[in-house]
């Protein structure tokens, strides 16, 4: 009897392994305010990291970047971590100071995707935001480029592309679906308009084009958008979709894109309705063309309800869904 209620202990105490976090995390009473002045006053920012249960890109993200000792390290040197569930239901005193729920907050801040790592400085002001998985290399570019405070001297895309070097092709990727340049996004049709930001040193490029792009979905629904490559590294002329003249890595800049390949999505009136900016496989990469051309945007304004309603669609016809393949 002794052995099984240890058993039972043991097991009432044990956290399931997708909420398991990283001891160095904060324990917070979730008050904003406070939480940002208890960290200027050691010398660190806020970040928060916005999770749920059964998110591949969460356990990514805590296997591969917070397990990392040299990340863990630099991590707690310069932030105070605190994990806000996008689903969940403990009081949240907003920066406002007003009481809110998890996910009324995590909505608040139009959270979309897991993980998202909101990163902000001492007065409560966004300083860098992630929205999706990044690689460690570029993770650690990240935190010194928040954690040193350099958000009012340099652009992070500029900075990323500087200091995270990585191993990858060098060359932008032909496809049938993306037009030569010049690029004039202000000539539109009754199609949604999908942009796709890029640079030639790109090893997410590389691997989108290799594995993401040529699946048989993901080539269906391409042919539902006006597509167009940006580089964000070019000084070539554009027309953006208000018509106005500018360079690529300009217009890159003014977007603040943070990750490459990015996908910016335009409505057909050239307003911007969507944006992935962080690592997909090609699930997510379909469920993501396939929640603007669809319209659902228009209706179902948080992207993760509807890639649970899409998955249980599938798995209810017998598919079989594979998140990370």
């Amino acid at each position: 009897m002794r052995a099984l209620l240890c058993s039972i202990l043991i097991f009432l105490a044990a956290p399931a392994a997708a909420e398991d976090m990283p001891a160095w995390f904060k324990e917070s009473f979730l008050v904003m305010p406070e939480d940002v002045a208890e960290a200027a006053k050691s010398g660190r920012r806020l970040m928060l990291y916005f999770h749920q249960d059964g998110c591949p890109y969460c356990a990514k993200l805590l296997r591969e970047n917070f397990s990392d000792r040299a990340i863990a390290e630099k991590t707690r040197k310069h932030f105070d971590v605190i994990a806000i569930n996008l689903w969940g239901d403990r009081e949240v005193t907003d920066f406002a100071g007003k009481a809110t729920s998890e996910k009324a907050f995590a909505k608040a801040l139009r959270v979309q995707f897991t993980p998202t790592l909101i990163m902000f400085d001492e007065k409560g002001g966004t300083a860098l935001r992630l929205n999706g998985y990044i690689p460690p290399h570029q993770f650690h570019a990240a935190l010194d480029y928040a954690g040193g405070r350099l958000e009012k001297k340099q652009s992070y895309t500029d900075y990323l592309q500087a200091h995270a070097k990585e191993a990858a092709s060098g060359k932008l990727h032909a496809q049938p679906w993306l037009p030569p340049s010049p690029v004039d996004l202000s000539q539109r049709d009754a199609r949604p308009t999908l942009v796709l930001f890029e640079q030639k040193v790109c090893a997410g490029c590389d691997e989108m084009h290799a594995e993401g792009f040529p699946r048989p979905e993901v080539a269906e629904l391409l042919k539902r958008f006006r597509a167009a490559r940006v580089d964000i590294g070019s000084n070539e002329a554009l027309k953006t979709p208000q018509g106005k003249s500018l360079a690529m890595r300009d217009w890159a800049r003014q977007l603040k894109i943070a990750y490459t390949p990015s996908f910016v999505f335009f409505d057909a009136g050239g307003r911007e309705v969507f944006r992935v900016e962080g690592y997909l496989r090609p699930f997510h990469l379909s469920s993501s063309l396939d929640y603007v051309a669809s319209g659902a945007y228009k209706t179902q304004p948080e992207f993760q309800r509807f890639i649970e309603a899409r998955a249980a669609a599938r798995r209810a016809k017998g598919e079989k869904i594979e998140l990370m393949k």
